[in-house]
């Protein structure tokens, strides 16, 4: 058996199945549609960033919610080749060398969304360390670019960091969540930090 045939994340389960046959090019899709049925995430008219966007099921998704009069920027290193809607502009770049500046098109941002992932090394610890680092970055992006009362979605490894990436979201939002979406793999330890309620730039709550 070679180590593709072994890779569980190469077969096709029902919910990769169930996203092509709905147009998605990933089953990613529906992690971010329970997260947003459970917290009420997206809405009409809605300005989004979507970091680590590639290939495209989230930035899809959101599209569809915020419709015509919501904007979305979408940013990865690889292209994106789906069709994302008229709403949506896609900038290919590294979310963690392009400037705020850069990522501020349509800010400020009323959701903020990071399903950054390192490439896996075969380092547990190198892989958590890393997604830590991209989860840090899109956390000081969506403190700096979005607008008061936003929210944020993150995906993160599970490691001994969850405690400092959860404690500082707290500083930043009114309330944060730990979801982990039925959609997720069982072979897979990444969870997903939410933020509601954006306190606004500077801001400092004390986490409980």
């Amino acid at each position: 058996m070679s180590a593709r045939s072994r890779n569980p994340y190469k077969k096709a389960d029902s919910f990769t199945k169930a996203a092509k046959a709905q147009g998605y090019p990933a089953r990613s899709v529906f992690k971010l549609e329970e997260i947003d049925h459970r917290v009420r995430l997206l809405r009409q008219g809605q300005r989004v960033l979507d970091l680590g966007a590639a290939p495209g099921s989230w930035s899809i998704y959101a599209a569809k919610k915020i419709g015509p009069k919501g904007q979305l920027l979408a940013i990865d290193l690889t292209e994106i080749r789906s069709s994302l809607g008229p709403n949506a502009t896609f900038v290919q770049g590294d979310a963690l060398s392009l400037s705020n500046e850069d990522l501020a098109r349509f800010a400020p941002y009323d959701v903020v969304l990071s399903d950054m992932a390192p490439s896996t090394t075969g380092s547990k610890v190198a892989d958590q360390t890393r997604s830590f680092e991209l989860f840090d970055r899109a956390v000081d992006v969506a403190a700096a670019l979005s607008a008061p009362g936003g929210a944020f979605v993150g995906k993160l490894f599970m490691s001994e960091d969850f405690v400092k990436a959860r404690d500082k979201l707290r500083k930043l939002y009114d309330e944060v969540r730990n979801i982990r979406p039925e959609g997720t793999r069982s072979q897979s330890s990444e969870v997903f930090l939410v933020g509601l309620g954006f306190l606004g730039p500077g801001a400092k709550k004390d986490a409980p």
